[in-house]
């Protein structure tokens, strides 16, 4: 078999974070393939190169053909991968996560799974749609009606500053087309925030699926997170949007106005931010080891100092110094997560 060679492997600590990464690309129709540290994209108007760590969510949409070696860099890299539908607007499967932590996992799974805890999360994600304002004695029925009308009004100001009519959010998820133009535009933006939160969740070692408002399916979390930035980006894009476009060009031109909005915003450094603050994160990211395995406790959580048998030398308490060593080495966990060598 062939030998392939390129570039090394990053270590974790050598990669941009996920809040430091421009946002997502979305490509169709084309083929990515790799070149060093770079993923190529090619099409019947040239090939770019683009590179894989500063790169936050690829959405792969429909005719777009990926090589297993640019898999693999995005992968190394920590860049999500998240297959979609024309124009963005469906979701199929995505990628694997940056971290290797399950840190932020097991705190929202904890939080999601007791209803005290749950309802104080939900409070939370409302309280920052509303500041200034005490929700924390309002009932998520409360919550859910005061939400609504400020969606709302949010709807009726930006039709009347856009002069586009409104009439209420009418679309069909299988059907793009079958919208008027500022639903079209409501849905390719609302895809792209989707995107993009998707990506963040997943890179931070979340569970997509583990909603505190949104419940049953398996982007609850996303669209959770994505609820805290619409009234504030996609719904201004696509009024604004669809003002000034035709219904055959209003899908490309959203997500481009979304694409630049989000960079310029820093929303990935914000998603990251608020979600580590809904789950009481307050571990510093550059304090905590990601490719440790703990050993599991029912009294104290984890095990600290657990040597694996395997580890363990031959013949026991013959070499004390090399044990003791041994010990010291590993006292963060019960292991290190190392590659096989062939």
């Amino acid at each position: 078999m062939a030998e392939f060679h390129g570039a090394e492997k990053p270590e974790l600590y050598e990669l941009p974070p996920v809040r430091e990464r421009f946002s997502f690309l979305y490509l169709e129709r084309c083929i990515i393939n790799r070149q060093d540290s770079a993923i190529t994209v090619s099409d019947a108007r040239g090939t770019v190169h683009v590179p894989a760590a500063g790169l936050g969510a690829l959405m792969l949409g429909p005719g777009s053909n990926i090589s297993h070696r640019a898999v693999e860099l995005l992968g190394d890299a920590g860049a999500s991968i998240i297959w979609v539908g024309e124009r963005g607007v469906r979701y199929y499967a995505h990628g694997r996560p940056l971290t290797h932590s399950s840190r932020l996992l097991i705190a929202q799974a904890s939080l999601v799974s007791n209803t005290r805890t749950r309802l104080s999360v939900a409070r939370a994600m409302y309280q920052m749609r509303f500041p200034g304002e005490d929700v924390s004695g309002l009932t998520m029925q409360q919550l859910r009606g005061r939400e609504g009308a400020r969606i709302r009004s949010v709807y009726r100001k930006m039709s009347k500053e856009t002069g586009v009519s409104w009439s209420g959010r009418e679309y069909d998820p299988d059907d793009f087309g079958s919208s008027d133009t500022v639903n079209m535009a409501l849905s390719a933006a609302h895809a792209c925030l989707y995107g993009v939160a998707h990506s963040v969740i997943v890179a931070m070692g979340c569970s997509p699926g583990l909603g505190f408002v949104h419940t049953g399916h398996e982007r609850s979390f996303v669209y959770d997170i994505a609820d805290l930035y619409k009234a504030e980006i996609t719904i201004p894009i696509a009024f604004q949007t669809a003002a000034v476009s035709i219904p055959d060009e209003v899908g490309a031109a959203t997500r481009r106005a979304v694409r630049d909005a989000i960079s310029n915003g820093k929303i990935l450094e914000r998603a990251a931010r608020d979600i580590r603050m809904l789950l009481n994160d307050t571990v510093k990211e550059e304090g905590f080891a990601t490719d440790i395995v703990y050993l599991w406790d029912e009294k104290t959580g984890y095990v600290k100092n657990s040597i694996p048998r395997a580890k363990k030398p031959e013949e026991d308490n013959k070499d004390d110094e090399a044990f003791s060593e041994l010990e010291l080495e590993l006292e963060e966990g019960c292991g290190r997560i190392l590659e096989v060598e062939t």
